[in-house]
């Protein structure tokens, strides 16, 4: 049975019952919120069930930032529960293994014209739109809100090469 440094058994060589140290490093978490633009939002619904969207996003320092239209459940289930999870995985952007981000937060609901100002055209370029001037065109529309998610610092994360054979058994 091969060890860590601690002299714990490897994590994914017998099994992968103890997750300990396989979560993202800083600069690992800010590889995958960089390579990836969408997330899941989960929130509880107005019916109070638990639901999830698929959302694109921007951060901007310390803050995630999403848009949706009013009337949409998820944005009207968090003007009522301003509760979420996002969660970033790298499905689809590049970066090896299997990584996982959970970040629990706060959202604010903005609409006022100075936010959509400096936000759509910050989103049309993360996007990488072909003509970011006709995204934003299309995102300025009247009941499209602008959503700034503040993290309340419980997160979650998981890093499949932190185990042996890649979370998968192995070596």
């Amino acid at each position: 049975m091969s060890a860590s440094a601690e002299g714990r058994p490897q994590v994914g060589v017998r099994d992968i019952e103890d997750l300990r140290g396989t979560h993202l490093t800083p600069a690992d978490q800010d590889d995958l919120l960089d390579a990836q633009t969408e997330c899941t939002v989960a929130y509880a619904s107005r019916e109070g069930w638990p639901a999830a969207v698929v959302m694109s996003f921007l951060r901007s320092g310390d803050r995630f930032w999403l848009t949706a239209v009013g009337g949409r459940d998820h944005l009207e289930s968090l003007r009522l529960d301003g509760r979420l999870t996002l969660v970033v995985d790298n499905r689809g952007t590049g970066l090896p293994g299997r990584r996982m981000l959970a970040v629990q937060g706060t959202v604010v609901v903005h609409e006022d014209r100075a936010t959509k100002e400096w936000f759509y055209p910050a989103f049309a370029e993360r996007m990488a739109a072909d003509d970011p001037a006709a995204f934003v065109r299309l995102l300025d529309s009247p009941n499209r809100a602008v959503l700034e998610v503040t993290p309340t610092g419980r997160q979650k994360s998981h890093d499949s090469r932190r185990i042996a054979g890649n979370g998968r058994g192995g070596r």
